[in-house]
């Protein structure tokens, strides 16, 4: 057996020589590649190719096309312990565009106890990025393209992506370069812009950015700061978070306001929960605040004000995310340009996952036109 991590450095490296020279031959395989690679709408595909050829060639005994130790035979193995214990780190130390949690877990690829053959049809969209995937996998076993060659191509294509995507960012930063007599958004126009942003597509970590920019931007005025923020699909049961966005107190490590974002309505049982949550802290909690995309009904807030009595002093709201930071914005309005460069860093700090390259792009495509004297 090898080292994988030294096999994906080794491989990167090679691929990263010469960018525009395939590491496969043969065009038709190529561009099934590359056509799995470049799908953005489905990740998936990509990695679990990555585990299975990795696995192949630290273990050269074992089928590409048995990546589920629930399959029969000595030649299966755990595709998803290779991805996420080698891919998983490999994609997020090099800023690879793929998503940052395993393939495995996906709907198409979780459960599977069967040989991954063209003959199956596993359930998810596109279809023919399945197809083509179950192909290649079916090429290696073969003989057809080598796990090594394949695992390249992919990490160039990736390499290739990713640069291109560094090249669109730093081309609509360098639009947004200050001149010395350029207007400072006011606090309306900034308002304006945010909410422009919340109505793109897939847009429900932004609220979470919004509250964190904002606690950024003035946590030395006020002497609390964020606590590092938790990956956008983690449940707070997992990481013990109590919310989207913890504040403490300057010198203090004990959370004192939390922030649950919801992209629909706020109902009772969220309230209930969060009362779960508070009950489970050793310390106090003095703040549980929920933001809201949606509408705020006024039976549910009516109940979370009750609650005070009876959390003995943890007050419980419920806001609109829009109306929090105009409250914000013009409560410190002298300090909006810190809290739009700290929205901005935070945006483009993301994955991928979290905030789409689409998303990343369009705030400072829209940012850009707000500033501009045209």
């Amino acid at each position: 057996m090898s080292d994988p991590a030294k096999t994906l450095d080794t491989l990167l490296a090679a691929a990263a020589k010469d960018l525009s020279k395939p590491s496969i031959r043969n065009k038709e395989v190529q561009k099934k590649i590359d056509y799995v690679c470049r799908q953005l709408s489905n990740r998936a595909c990509a990695r679990l190719l990555m585990a299975c050829m990795l696995a192949k060639l630290d273990r050269p005994e074992v089928d590409v096309r048995k990546p589920y130790t629930e399959i029969s035979g000595k030649d299966s193995f755990s595709g998803r312990t290779y991805d996420e214990r080698y891919i998983t780190h490999f994609i997020n130390s090099n800023r690879l565009p793929l998503n940052t949690t395993t393939a495995f877990l996906t709907p198409a690829f979780r459960n599977v106890d069967r040989l991954l053959t063209p003959k199956i049809e596993l359930i998810g969209r596109p279809r023919e990025l399945y197809r083509i995937t179950l192909q290649i996998l079916e090429e290696v076993y073969s003989k057809q393209v080598t796990p090594k060659a394949v695992l390249t191509e992919i990490i160039r294509i990736l390499l290739i992506m990713r640069d291109e995507k560094l090249s669109r960012i730093n081309a609509l930063l360098a639009g947004l370069q200050p001149t010395e007599d350029a207007p400072i958004l006011s606090s309306g126009e900034i308002v304006t812009l945010i909410d422009q942003h919340l109505k793109c597509r897939n847009s429900s970590r932004l609220p979470v950015l919004v509250v964190a920019a904002a606690y950024q931007s003035v946590g030395q005025k006020i002497g609390e700061y964020v606590l590092p923020l938790k990956s956008h699909n983690a449940a707070d049961e997992q990481t013990g978070a109590f919310g989207d966005v913890e504040v403490c107190l300057e010198n203090d490590e004990h959370v004192v306001t939390a922030y649950e974002m919801k992209d629909k309505k706020v109902l009772i049982d969220d309230i209930d929960r969060a009362l779960e949550k508070i009950a489970l802290a050793d310390y106090k909690i003095h703040n549980y605040i929920f933001i809201t995309t949606d509408a705020i009904d006024y039976n549910v807030q009516a109940y979370a004000t009750e609650v005070y009595e009876r959390t003995s002093g943890t007050e419980i709201a419920i806001l609109d995310c829009l109306g929090f930071l105009k409250h914000f914005l013009h409560f410190f309005h002298r300090s909006r340009i810190y809290f739009l460069e700290a929205y901005q860093k935070l945006i483009l700090s993301e994955s991928d996952s979290a905030v789409s390259q689409a998303l990343k792009e369009a705030w400072l495509a829209l940012r850009q036109a707000a500033e501009s004297d045209e």
